[in-house]
């Protein structure tokens, strides 16, 4: 049965990074990067700013994104790099490295990268719908469906997005080629068992 984050009786429309309000819907405001981190990200022209990522495919997109090397490191171990890169039209929510840290660790990880890669797939499918929306869309659709099967609602509240009661998007709208990527701080869907600890990791 596919996992629900339960929805909130509240959505309204995200704010641009750059300011806007709820009175001024411009499109152009929608798509431009929102979140407290990024601040902390490339902008601009930069190389892996906005600019840039916007001619590439998503899966080449997720390696110029600084904090997203072990997303995009499992999406390679678990096969998932040239679905990403052909698709026509998809949202990416993806775990920074923090959060993957947080929520699995560095020999779960490992382990599921090295050797568990169905159930990595698993997992990233959770983080994977195949339909590109930006913030502003989320919020208006109140919730969307994963690769997985897991129903994901979204939760739009001043500057906040939230996917359930499980993750907030902290830079969102990453527009590429081919979809749209939003950096959240939380690892969505049914955690894999943790590796052992203390033991080798093993097959």
């Amino acid at each position: 049965m596919a996992a629900v984050f339960v929805m909130r009786a509240t959505s309204v429309v995200a704010h641009s990074r750059h300011g806007g309000s709820d009175s001024e819907p411009e499109d152009t405001a929608a798509e431009e990067l929102h979140g407290p981190l990024c601040d902390a990200l490339p902008a601009g022209d930069d190389p892996g700013g906005p600019a840039q990522l916007a001619g590439l495919d998503a899966a080449v997109a997720l390696t110029w994104i600084p904090v997203l090397t072990i997303f995009e490191a499992g999406t390679r171990a678990a096969g998932l790099t040239t679905e990403l890169a052909d698709a026509d039209g998809l949202t990416i929510f993806a775990p920074s490295d923090d959060a993957f840290l947080l929520a699995l660790g560095q020999e779960t990880l490992d382990d599921l990268i090295i050797f568990r890669n169905s159930e990595l797939r698993q997992l990233l499918e959770s983080h994977v719908v195949d339909e590109s929306l930006t913030l502003r869309d989320l919020a208006a659709v109140g919730e969307v469906t994963s690769r997985s099967g897991d129903t994901v609602a979204v939760v739009a509240a001043g500057d906040e997005v939230r996917l359930g009661d499980r993750a907030s998007i902290v830079c969102g709208n990453y527009r590429v080629a081919n979809g749209t990527i939003h950096v959240i701080d939380a690892v969505l869907g049914e955690l894999p068992a943790p590796a052992e600890p203390g033991q080798p990791v093993s097959g």
